[in-house]
């Protein structure tokens, strides 16, 4: 038994360990639409790798970093509200997806997989994606943390302090891609969004500095992923939501915590 679940377990931990930080970004920032447009699209990645028959995760990857390239550019043209191009995007790019999808008569495809992830069939080949993306984007963030922060809080007074707001929004925009593009496989694209979100959403009633915000939402999603694994495991229920549900059932504590 634990053999077979190390592999889940530590892919999860290696989601979670990186959704904390990023997810803190995606909280402050209001961009949960942001991470669904990207995570509904990413089905398309899936079709384009069929279609191509090259690697699902490189598929996954240049979808994702390219609809965030795509959102940057047609943000700056402010043709429309962001909110209305984001649903524009998300249910035609997964329109496209499935579209293209129902051509590949040749290949038979477990949509659910992908929609809602199997976190128990990780390999540890997977791992090593997972591990290689996590590092990429932890190291990314770190280089780049103090003009992400001071963009977050005021873009007005970043851009007089020297900083490239519109470099920075691309950045993050590119990392939240990558790692909904790592994870999507695991935890499925319908769900992904959620471990960004929720973890960094209970730990903002703990936290008094953005960096103990990141590091409580990588905890608490790493919480999230053992109890959901040992839920998945007692109980039969799927991985991926049982891992959502506990990241739910934290944060509904964490809202019972009396404030100061």
């Amino acid at each position: 038994m634990i053999e077979f679940l190390l592999p889940s377990l530590f892919a999860g931990l290696g989601i979670a360990a990186i959704s904390g930080p990023l997810g803190s970004f995606v909280v402050w920032r209001k961009m949960a639409y942001f991470g669904d447009t990207l995570a509904h699209a990413s089905l398309m990645g899936i079709a384009l790798g069929f279609l191509l028959n090259i690697n699902l995760y490189l598929a996954l990857v240049v979808c994702c970093l390219a609809l965030a390239v795509i959102l940057v550019t047609l943000q700056r043209q402010q043709l429309v509200a962001t909110d209305t191009l984001l649903g524009i995007l998300a249910h035609s790019a997964l329109s496209l997806g499935l579209v293209a999808v129902s051509f590949l008569d040749h290949v038979r495809i477990d949509l659910m997989s992908y929609l809602f992830g199997d976190l128990l069939a990780v390999t540890p080949t997977d791992l090593i994606y997972i591990y290689l993306g996590s590092l990429i984007v932890g190291a990314v963030l770190i280089v780049f943390w103090r003009p992400l922060i001071s963009t977050t809080v005021n873009e007005e007074l970043a851009a007089v302090e020297g900083h490239n707001v519109d470099l920075m929004r691309l950045i993050l925009m590119l990392l939240v891609g990558l790692v909904i593009a790592i994870g999507m496989k695991y935890v499925g694209a319908l769900i992904m969004t959620s471990l960004l979100i929720i973890p960094a959403a209970a730990a903002r009633r703990f936290a008094k500095s953005p960096e103990q915000m990141a590091c409580f939402a990588s905890l608490i999603g790493s919480v999230a992923v053992i109890c959901g694994l040992s839920l998945s495991w007692h109980y039969d229920t799927p991985a991926g939501p049982s891992v959502v549900i506990c990241a739910t059932t934290c944060f509904i504590l964490a809202q019972l915590k009396r404030i100061d």
